[in-house]
């Protein structure tokens, strides 16, 4: 395992433990992680009643512990308050135009008694998904120029041709980094969270309990 993926590693299992800690999660509390996936849930040392919602190319693996649903969390499939949580971790920033990021905050408040919302921030100086430091701060144009000849994550995750080439488009066409004030805008009466890195915040956490 990499650096980087030890790091990651480290900081999604100490996010998960704070989460049920703080949102009082049992076997028995029915969740909805949208954009999620299994691995997220096998840092717990129980598995609560999670229902996975993501887009039918992202669903692989069918473990049979969780209910999948294929689906938008902009417009999500279910009645309000379906779910004592909704849960999402480095999705809303994928989502795509503000309008957008502002339907997935109202569908997440519509269908969860409480949600959690975590997202990588915009003031952070190195750029979370591609590993590059200063990159989101530069003008698109620029961007463009420089991910299309070399970054951190290609280097790190060795994808295939057509892989990198999908997850670069999808990097400078859709992904919208948020700040705090921002994120908090999105969700009217939320708390917010820092996880901070030698100081400053890495991430970014709304919740409601």
């Amino acid at each position: 395992m990499s650096m980087i993926a030890r790091l990651s590693h480290h900081f999604r299992e100490r996010r998960m433990r704070r989460f049920a800690e703080l949102m009082g999660v049992t076997e028995e509390t029915r969740i909805l992680d949208v954009g999620g996936s299994p691995d997220t849930w096998r840092l717990l040392p129980f598995t609560p009643r999670v229902t996975l919602l993501n887009i039918p190319m992202s669903i692989e693996e069918r473990d049979r512990r969780f209910h999948w649903v294929a689906g938008d969390g902009c417009a999500l499939p279910f009645a309000g308050q379906s779910f004592d949580i909704v849960f999402s971790n480095s999705v809303i920033e994928h989502v795509g135009d503000a309008a957008r990021q502002r339907a997935f905050a109202q569908e997440t408040m519509r269908v969860g008694k409480r949600f959690f919302v975590q997202t990588p921030n915009a003031g952070f100086p190195v750029e979370q998904h591609l590993f590059m430091p200063l990159l989101h701060w530069l003008p698109k144009a620029l961007q463009r120029s420089i991910v299309t000849r070399f970054t951190v994550w290609e280097w790190v995750a060795r994808p295939r041709p057509d892989q990198r080439e999908f997850y670069l488009h999808h990097y400078l066409d859709d992904v919208q980094l948020l700040r705090g004030h921002a994120l908090r805008a999105l969700f009217p009466g939320a708390r917010l969270r820092k996880e901070r890195v030698f100081g400053v915040a890495k991430s970014l956490i709304v919740w409601k309990r």
